[in-house]
């Protein structure tokens, strides 16, 4: 399966897990990659700075009517919602989603109709339930579901609920959960099956998670 798009959402703890993300991603990953973070409207361009010291891939935030370019990790700016079609971005002033702007359900919403079975949907540490639904259109829409473990996210309430809402997501830490990114990267057209993690089945694999009680 060629992969078009990568959607990445989180909240609370988000700087720190998408530091991690980001760095271990390599030169020459090439899918375009949305970084979803919620944050104060009148945050300025420095997660944008504080990303990009730790890669070698482009970091830019989104601007209305940007190309989706290959190879580049494109933040949502504070204060608008961030909508992917085909090939560009929009960006809209439109009221917030769950008390959220942007919306990590729009954007990943918005991904899911657009690239449908190529797009990947990741949802890492936060203290709400924003993405759950998107990852949900995702999966639906036959794109690949991938959350972090809730047991290692600073906030586990985003990861669990995204399980719940998308309880075959694949769920793992975020070193797996970058391994998993630039396998599917590495993939191209030759397999129609979700990437595997090397040594999968032991302790420390990506697993498989039942919804958790019946919350």
């Amino acid at each position: 399966m060629a992969y078009s798009i990568v959607v990445v959402g989180t909240s609370w703890g988000g700087l720190n897990a998408l530091r991690e993300l980001v760095g271990s991603l390599p030169a020459d990953f090439r899918i375009p990659t949305v970084l979803v973070q919620h944050r104060h409207r009148q945050s300025d361009h420095l997660l944008s700075t504080f990303l990009q010291e730790r890669t070698t891939l482009s970091v830019t935030e989104v601007e209305d009517k940007m190309p989706i370019e290959a190879g580049t990790l494109f933040v949502a700016p504070a204060d608008y919602h961030l909508l992917v079609d085909r090939g560009i971005f929009t960006l809209s002033t439109d009221p917030p989603v769950r008390y959220s702007r942007p919306s990590i359900d729009v954007t990943f919403y918005s991904a899911a109709d657009a690239y449908a079975a190529a797009t990947i949907g990741v949802i890492l540490t936060g203290a709400n339930s924003d993405g759950s639904r998107g990852l949900r259109r995702i999966f639906d829409r036959g794109g690949l579901a991938l959350v972090q473990e809730p047991t290692t996210a600073e906030s586990p309430t985003m990861p669990t609920a995204a399980i719940r809402c998308v309880p075959d997501a694949r769920v793992a830490t975020i070193s797996q959960i970058s391994a998993m990114l630039v396998e599917a990267a590495n993939e191209g057209e030759g397999s129609s099956r979700p990437p595997r993690m090397r040594g999968e089945g032991s302790q420390n694999a990506a697993r498989h998670v039942a919804p958790p009680g019946n919350a």
